[in-house]
């Protein structure tokens, strides 16, 4: 069986460009996972793990929305491989035949291909942060506006030093208890 994983960063994004292109191949089965890669703790991936069946194929847009890092693309490969399963990369168009033991070449474009693409994740959290930092520098980056306002730090600040327990003074103001020792602890 042909089955096909996809997955994006977040809800706001679109997974259909990565389903149009399994739809050529055609996967019998899709799983999609809409959350970030950088573990493997995620919720469909895990059900397509449990899914895999020996002769089964998985195949996946790119390397990049299978893993995050090159550690657990390999973990995967090599566990998938194990038990029977083939996968296939598309856009990197590399394909890792289960019971054959992967050529030398393939695990080595496997490994360079991932650690490119770790590489590049890297270089963009990097350009990110630097951005945000000149941003905050010129004023123009302020973070998230504050969700509790200087009346409330006070009430609850008030309350609690009189002895009211937090999450009690907390529900009175209308915070959660993160939210009431983040802005307590800050104080």
């Amino acid at each position: 069986m042909k089955v096909g994983y996809i997955r994006v960063s977040t809800l706001d994004q679109n997974a259909e460009r990565q389903r149009v292109e399994l739809e050529k191949i055609p996967v019998e089965k899709i799983y999609e996972d809409h959350i970030s890669g950088a573990n493997t703790d995620r919720p469909q991936f895990q059900a397509l793990m449990e899914f895999l069946r020996e002769g089964d194929e998985l195949v996946v847009l790119s390397l990049d929305r299978l893993a995050r890092n090159l550690r657990d693309l390999l973990n995967i490969v090599e566990t998938l491989g194990k038990r029977g399963v083939s996968v296939r990369f598309l856009k990197e168009n590399l394909c890792f035949d289960a019971g054959k033991d992967a050529s030398p070449a393939s695990k080595l474009m496997l490994s360079m291909v991932g650690a490119f693409a770790e590489f590049e994740r890297s270089m963009i959290r990097a350009r990110q942060a630097e951005g945000i930092a000149l941003a905050k520098e010129r004023g123009a980056y302020m973070g998230r506006p504050r969700s509790v306002t200087d009346e409330q730090v006070a009430t609850l600040k008030s309350a609690v030093e009189q002895g009211v327990p937090l999450a009690k003074a907390a529900r009175k103001v209308g915070v959660s208890r993160t939210t009431a020792y983040r802005y307590l602890s800050a104080q």
